[in-house]
């Protein structure tokens, strides 16, 4: 469901602070916020910041883990709808706490024409709460939480998508970006 909030065009225009990280809203209590920066490693080593990116859309997706079956399929549908999000002037990144060189085979092994973004240490998965604690099979361990964050050019969180489904999620992202630049 909508909220009235994101039928507003102007919306994010007018950043509100940052939220403290330790906010237990959830990423959902980022939106309308300015979206935390960052520096992280790329696949190829090279450092890559959310702030390169002022006045572009950003479709920023953090996954769980390399070559697992649901992020192979969300970053391989991100891969093929590229050149349209490119038309759009619209950057992918992706981000997960697996080192560059996991990336690096990712990324080659799937032809991954964007860049994934090695957060080992977690704290930027932290800064955007999508660290969390995680449960299968009855065990509980700490992990990311399939989200994708749409930052507007203005720099601030314009929309969460939480809990995704890696199949037909990048197509979502990509008509909910095209239908707030209209």
């Amino acid at each position: 469901m909508r909220s009235t909030r994101m039928e507003n065009k102007n919306r994010g225009r007018e950043l509100i602070p940052m939220a403290n990280e330790e906010n237990t809203a959830g990423p959902m209590g980022l939106e309308g916020k300015r979206a935390p920066d960052f520096s992280l490693p790329d696949q190829a080593g090279k450092l890559a910041s959310l702030s390169a990116h002022k006045g572009k859309w950003v479709a920023l997706y953090f996954y769980p883990k390399d070559d697992t079956p649901g992020c192979t399929t969300e970053a391989c549908e991100f891969r093929d709808l590229n050149a349209e999000f490119e038309k759009q002037g619209i950057k992918i990144l992706g981000v997960s706490p697996d080192s560059k060189e996991s990336h690096g085979k990712f990324g080659e092994k799937y032809g991954l024409n964007f860049r994934i973004l090695s957060d080992a240490g977690s704290q930027v998965c932290k800064k955007y709460r999508v660290w969390a604690e995680k449960s299968m099979y009855g065990k509980k361990y700490m992990g990311v939480l399939r989200t994708t964050f749409v930052i507007s050019p203005e720099g601030a969180v314009d929309k969460v998508f939480e809990n995704v489904g890696p199949k037909g999620h990048s197509s979502a992202v990509l008509q909910y970006i095209k239908g707030r630049k209209a």
